[in-house]
């Protein structure tokens, strides 16, 4: 009998959303009249400070996107060991170069309605960076240390019954503190809870489904709640608001409520039907309705093998997954659901069907939208445990807070259908010994405990140290960081009989950027500090997406891949770490403004299998490379196609298993430059003519062309459209090296809020209306008001005719 056993998780899951009712529940979100003032400590305080000078701002707020970039912010001397590195060096643009650092306050004031002695308030903090102590009416309330985690207070005792309460919140950010940039500020969101007593508690609702089957799904309900003499009605509605199941109880165990519910012929949650349902829960005393909350939930099972992998629904299939940090590019990391919803789509249309939060928890509204539009996602908690990684990350929290922040993660997420796995950390150098074998034990039983149905992983990348430990033998599911030559002896020494690939490629590049030779390697560096965009360049401790490609093809106990990155992120910029200006990453799949790389093409031609896929790179404008090597590399799900330049034919490329790059790309190595047009023509498995794709040389920059995600905004005054800028020439043909100067304008009922155009070595702001092209283009974000209306964003360079959009708002 095989000792590698199945892990087994069915479950249905859920997201419980404020119930807005003047009665029972009253949630209001405080994110209007903030006043922020950065630098005074937490004494200041004591001192009972005046706040009319300082700047008023919306929540969430992020205080150091605004810059500006300085080299000398956070500058770490370290040898980064999960790198690899020996000896210590200088790290300009480790953190992002942004002035996080430092100790700011907030406060702002607020009634509660209806408030009497039969009242209880809670003070919801979604994330603040960091340590936030949170003060009411003079009165220090409480403090919480980890920036990414959710947390609230009971401060019913320390309310005002009548008139305004004066709410006021510390933070403090340290430097060497984080290995990307963090951000600062309260960056999710603030709420006011206002119940009766008599009321569900504050993330109290947990559901799982012990039983699914085509014709029938059992549905348990666990409700948490407080006072007496209780009973509960509940309600399961379809996605069109009609009853499908109901149940009434007056058993109550402790405090709790457990109820069981049958949906009859019951619609699966996936990525490819990502259904939900919602469930509606009445709290009485008596007659008397006291509180109520509506719950968005989805059902589905997950299952995981040894050799055959996972399941989703008892359907084996791969995880086609990326990591994502949590900053949103120009707009930092202030949550946006706009911004959130723009990158989920990008990355459905690339064919991902899975998101990894890297390193950190994730926001409830990327939860929401992953369980509205179809991810699945593996929410991750830490990236240090005891052992530190840089001075003064969590390690100096992780033996008093770290149950406490696994356990408020859980509970504020778990019935989320979109989350599949938790992970416990990534790349801890607790991986060494026998104490980091017990704190990855500890910490996974502290999932297993509060999570019953759902496995664990850690991201690991020291793989010999947790063969040798047993520290990856404990694993509900051992997660590999790269490390690809050890896949075969993991899998043979683990029992669990699967690995997942948690992080994988790590490839870098520029996009519309390419360098010659073209040769494949590891850490190039170039004078410009840019890589080639013909994704062949890596880092010493990783690899070419290719790489990862043959062992998810060709292993069925590899389970799914997790890359390295979706989008470019603010920080951490790789391979030029030690050079200035290089202040964001180069492992994007898009780049920092979202716009694709070249790389895009290539992971959509593997993992979209609805749509086709036909992209030619590089760029075909290289005056002074006439005569020249010119490898003109074609991204397609496609087996073959005949390559033209100017209508002569460059041969047919098929592919084929001598190396990876071939298995996975067409490519022409000897293609000479020179100006016109090259064209590709693709053929289906019969040989015929199916398909084609052609690019050309550019004359001179003659007009600027705008593109929106959305033409259509709500008036909310946080509703954001994504608009493409580009430079086309007299013809209508991109201009893929421009690079010049911009200026932006919004009139109307919009306002301008800020641009990014992909460059890690820029330090223009990226709030201020003017910015350069890069690659010959760049992104404007126009942010609605609060008043319905036309808007209107005009872009304007020297020399080029300008370009006007129209959009509206509602």
């Amino acid at each position: 009998m095989s000792s590698k056993k199945p892990i087994f998780f069915t479950v249905l899951l859920l997201f419980t959303f404020a119930c807005i009712n003047a009665q029972e529940r009253t949630t209001i979100e405080l994110n209007k009249g903030w006043k922020f003032s950065k630098g005074m400590n937490e004494k200041a305080f004591e001192n009972n400070f005046n706040d009319s000078k300082w700047q008023t701002v919306s929540v969430p707020h992020d205080w150091a996107i605004y810059g500006p970039f300085d080299k000398e912010i956070d500058k770490q001397v370290t040898a980064i060991v999960q790198n690899g590195e020996k000896v210590a060096t200088e790290k300009t643009g480790r953190t992002g170069a942004l002035p996080y650092i430092g100790e700011a306050w907030y406060r702002n004031q607020f009634s509660v309605p209806n408030f009497d002695k039969n009242k209880k308030v809670i003070l919801l903090f979604e994330g603040a960076m960091s340590e936030p102590k949170v003060f009411l009416n003079g009165k220090k309330v409480g403090e919480w240390n980890y920036g990414y985690n959710f947390f609230y207070f009971d401060i019913t005792d320390y309310v005002a019954a009548n008139g305004k309460n004066n709410l006021a919140v510390h933070l403090s950010n340290v430097g060497e503190s984080s290995r990307w940039y963090p951000g600062a500020g309260l960056y999710r969101k603030v709420k006011l809870i206002v119940k009766n007593k008599e009321s569900i508690d504050q993330w109290g609702t947990f559901v799982t489904t012990p039983v699914v089957a085509d014709d029938l799904a059992k549905v348990n309900i666990k409700t948490k709640v407080n006072g007496d003499n209780l009973s509960i009605v509940t309600k399961i509605l379809d996605s069109f608001g009609n009853e499908v199941a109901v149940n009434k109880s007056n058993a109550i165990f402790g405090n709790e409520f457990d109820q069981n519910m049958a949906i009859i012929n019951p619609k699966l949650w996936s990525p490819e039907t990502p259904y939900l349902y919602t469930a509606v829960s009445q709290l009485y005393v008596g007659d008397v309705l006291k509180d109520e909350t509506t719950t968005r939930f989805g059902i589905r099972t997950i299952k995981f093998e040894p050799n055959k992998g996972f399941s989703l629904n008892g359907k084996v299939r791969k995880f086609k997954g990326v990591c994502l940090h949590h900053d949103l590019g120009p707009i930092g990391t202030a949550i946006n659901k706009a911004a959130l919803r723009r990158q989920l789509t990008i990355l459905k249309d690339m064919g991902c069907d899975a998101i990894r939060s890297s390193h950190n928890m994730p926001s409830l509204e990327q939860l929401e939208l992953c369980d509205e539009m179809g991810f699945m996602f593996l929410a991750e908690s830490f990236d240090e445990w005891a052992k530190p990684k840089v001075k003064n990350g969590y390690n100096r929290f992780f033996k008093t807070d770290a149950e406490k922040d696994v356990v408020n993660l859980i509970h504020a997420t778990r019935n989320h259908p979109s989350i599949v796995m938790w992970s416990s950390g990534n790349e801890v150098p607790d991986q060494w010994g026998s104490e980091g074998v017990k704190r990855a034990k500890w910490l996974q039983e502290i999932f297993h405990r509060e999570d019953p149905t759902r496995p664990v992983t850690v991201g690991m990348d020291q793989v010999k140290a947790t063969m040798e430990s047993g520290f990856g033998a404990i694993m509900d599911i051992p997660g590999l960081n790269y490390r690809l030559p050890l896949y075969d002896e993991a899998f043979k020494k683990f029992p669990q009989g699967f690995i997942l690939g948690s992080e994988t490629a790590s490839t870098v590049s520029s996009r519309g950027i390419y360098k010659f030779p073209v040769v494949k390697g590891a850490n190039k560096q170039y004078p410009d500090f840019q890589s080639s965009s013909y994704d062949l360049e890596y880092c010493s401790w990783s690899n070419v997406p290719d790489d990862d490609f043959v062992l998810q093809d060709d292993k069925p106990w590899v389970i799914g891949e997790f890359v390295w990155t979706g989008f470019d992120y603010l920080g951490e910029p790789t391979p030029y770490d030690e050079m200035w200006p290089s202040r964001s990453s180069y492992f994007g799949i898009s780049d920092l403004a979202g716009l694709p790389k070249d790389r895009f093409y290539l992971y959509r031609s593997r993992w979209n299998t609805t749509d086709m896929t036909l992209h030619i790179l590089p760029h075909w404008n290289w005056e002074g490379r006439e005569g020249e090597t010119t490898p003109v590399f074609v991204y397609t799900n496609y087996d073959s196609a005949e390559l033209f330049v100017n209508g002569k034919s460059m041969g047919i490329q098929k592919k084929n298993n001598t190396t990876p790059q071939n298995r996975y790309r067409l490519m022409w190595m000897d293609v000479k430059y020179e100006p016109g047009t090259v064209k590709v023509v693709a053929f289906d498995k019969d040989g015929k003519a199916i398909d084609e794709e052609r690019i050309g040389t550019a004359e001179k920059p003659y007009q600027i062309k705008l593109e929106a995600d959305r033409g259509t905004l709500e008036a909310n005054g946080e509703d954001l459209s994504f608009v493409t800028v580009s430079v086309v020439d007299k013809n209508g043909n991109p201009c893929p090296t421009a690079t010049q100067q911009l200026n932006f304008s919004v009139t109307g009922k919009g306002t301008y809020r800020a641009a990014c155009n992909g460059d890690a070595t820029s330090l223009e702001l990226f709030h201020l209306p003017t910015m350069k092209l890069f690659s010959g283009k760049l992104v404007v974000l126009v942010q609605s008001t609060s008043e319905a209306g036309k808007i209107e964003l005009t872009v304007s360079g020297k020399g080029l005719k300008s370009g006007k959009l129209a959009l509206n708002s509602n």
